[in-house]
C-alpha cells in the first residue's frame, strides 16, 4: 500500500468575523491560500490529482465551493474537487480523505483544504415572508401585487441569524456554549479554572507571534476593499489579564453559567490548505515532508456534552496505532470553549469517566499542559470551522519540528456529538 505524507501547507491569517475579511468571500479566501500553496511548493496545478475541500457554512453561489476553488485557483477542469462538512471537523475530515485518497493509490497529489467565512452566516427570514413574497411574483395586476404586499407584516421582517442556527444543535436543542457549561458542571470546573486557561492561551500566542513561530505557516493578505495587508492572527490580545476576563458577563447563561466570551473562541474567518502526497513522488520531486498520519479516528458522543468528543476520538485513534496516551509527546486540542478543553483534560485522567464511556479498565492518562497548545489556540487564535482541523495539524507538525518530536495529537470537539482526532509522526 502506498504511504502517504504531508508535505507542507500554508494558512491565512484568522480574523475575527465581521473585521478585515468581511469582504472576502469563501471561495476568495480559499482561492488565495490554495494559489499560496501552489507557489510556495513550485507545484504546477496540472500535477494536482483531487481538491478536497472542508466548509460548514456552504455559500448559497457556490454550492461545491471546493470545485469552485479549484477552478478559480487555475487547477485544470479535469481534476475532481469537492466539499465536505463535518462540523468543527470538517478541515480534519479534508486531510485524512486526502491520505485515504492517495494510501489507496487513487491519487498522487491531493490539496487539503478548509475555509470558512463566518462573516458570511447568512440572515434568514420566516418561511412566512418567502410565501408571501413568492405570491407577489404571481400576481398578474398591480391591484393583485398591491394586495399581496398588504398581507406583511412587520414581523415577518424580522430575521433568524443564520449563525446561531448553526451552533445550535437541533437535536439537544442547546447552543454550542450551553453544551460547555455542562461540561463545565459535569466536572466542577470553575470561572476561574476557565479565565486563567483562556489568560495562558493568549499569553502564548502572543509569545508564538513574537518569535515568529507562526509566521512559516501563515501568509500576507491583501484584501479588500482597502488591500491593506495582513501579516498576522490579531486576536492573541497582549496584556490581557484575569481582571478583565472576570468582568465579563456569563454569555448562555447569565444566571448561573461560568462560559464567557472571554473564555471562548472567537467567532473567525481564515483558510488552511496542506500538500499530501505519495511518499515516493514526494522524494522523487526532491520534497522534505513534514510528517504523516500515523491513525486517525471520529467518534460520536452526547450532543449535549459534544466538547468531550476528543476523549472518545483519540482513544479509537490511540487503539488503532497501538499506541498509549503516555507515547504523545505534543498535543493540540481545539480550544472552542476553556470549559471544553479542561473537560477533555479530566476525562482523559478519570477511571471511572473512562470505564463507563470507553469500555477500559483504567483512565487513558494525563497530557503534560505543559506540551498542550504551546502557541496558543482557538480561545487566542480563533476557531473558522472549516479550517481548524487543518491549522491544528500544521502547526502541530511545525512545532515537533522545531523540538524534534516524534509523535504528536490533534484533537478537536465537533457539533452535533462527535470528536476527531489524528496522530501524526516525523519519523
Amino acid at each position: 500500500m502506498a504511504r502517504a505524507v504531508i508535505v507542507g501547507g500554508v494558512r491565512s491569517p484568522f480574523v475575527r468575523a465581521g473585521d478585515q475579511l468581511r469582504f472576502t468571500p469563501t471561495p476568495e479566501l480559499g482561492r488565495l491560500v490554495t494559489q499560496e500553496l501552489l507557489m510556495r511548493y513550485d507545484v504546477k496545478p496540472e500535477s494536482i490529482d483531487e481538491l478536497v475541500c472542508g466548509n460548514v457554512g456552504t455559500p448559497p453561489d457556490a454550492t461545491n465551493v471546493g470545485r469552485v476553488i479549484s477552478l478559480l485557483s487555475g487547477i485544470p477542469k479535469e481534476v475532481i474537487a469537492h466539499t465536505i462538512s463535518r462540523n468543527c471537523a470538517s478541515g480534519m475530515d479534508s486531510v485524512t480523505q486526502a491520505v485515504e485518497h492517495v494510501e489507496s493509490g487513487r491519487f498522487k497529489k491531493v490539496i487539503a483544504l478548509g475555509v470558512e467565512s463566518m462573516s458570511s452566516a447568512p440572515l434568514l427570514f420566516p418561511k412566512q415572508m418567502s410565501e408571501k413574497l413568492l405570491n407577489t411574483t404571481k400576481a398578474k395586476t398591480t391591484m393583485q401585487r398591491l394586495q399581496a404586499f398588504s398581507k406583511l407584516r412587520v414581523s415577518d421582517f424580522t430575521p433568524q441569524i443564520g449563525l446561531v442556527m448553526g451552533l445550535t444543535d437541533p437535536v439537544s436543542g442547546l447552543i454550542m456554549g450551553k453544551t460547555a457549561e455542562k461540561v463545565a458542571r459535569k466536572f466542577g470546573i470553575t470561572r476561574d479554572d476557565q479565565d486563567e486557561y483562556a489568560l495562558r492561551s493568549h499569553e502564548k500566542a502572543v509569545a508564538a507571534l513574537e518569535a515568529g513561530r507562526l509566521a512559516r505557516e501563515t501568509m500576507t493578505i491583501y484584501p479588500a476593499p482597502k488591500n491593506d495587508p495582513i501579516t498576522q492572527d490579531i486576536g492573541p490580545r497582549k496584556g490581557q489579564s484575569i481582571k478583565s476576563l472576570s468582568k465579563l458577563k456569563p454569555y448562555f447563561d447569565p444566571k448561573y453559567g461560568s462560559v464567557t466570551v472571554g473564555n471562548a473562541c472567537m467567532v473567525t474567518d481564515g483558510a488552511c490548505a496542506l500538500l499530501i502526497m505519495d511518499e515516493e513522488l514526494a522524494k522523487a520531486e526532491g520534497y522534505q515532508p513534514i510528517g504523516r498520519i500515523r491513525s486517525f479516528a471520529y467518534a460520536g458522543c452526547d450532543p449535549a456534552t459534544m466538547g468531550l468528543g476528543p476523549v472518545y476520538a483519540t482513544h479509537k485513534a490511540l487503539q488503532q496505532s497501538g499506541m498509549q496516551l503516555s507515547d504523545i509527546q505534543l498535543t493540540e486540542i481545539n480550544e472552542a470553549f476553556a470549559a471544553q478543553v479542561i473537560g477533555c483534560l479530566r476525562g482523559f485522567e478519570s477511571k471511572s469517566f473512562c470505564q463507563e464511556e470507553l469500555g477500559t479498565s483504567e483512565a487513558l492518562g494525563s497530557i503534560d499542559p505543559e506540551r498542550l497548545n504551546v502557541n496558543g489556540g482557538a480561545i487566542a487564535l480563533g476557531h473558522p470551522v472549516g479550517a481548524t482541523g487543518n491549522r491544528i495539524t500544521l502547526t502541530l507538525l511545525h512545532e515537533m519540528e522545531r523540538r524534534n518530536l516524534d509523535v504528536g495529537l490533534a484533537t478537536l470537539c465537533v457539533g452535533g456529538g462527535l470528536g476527531g482526532a489524528v496522530i501524526v509522526e516525523r519519523n
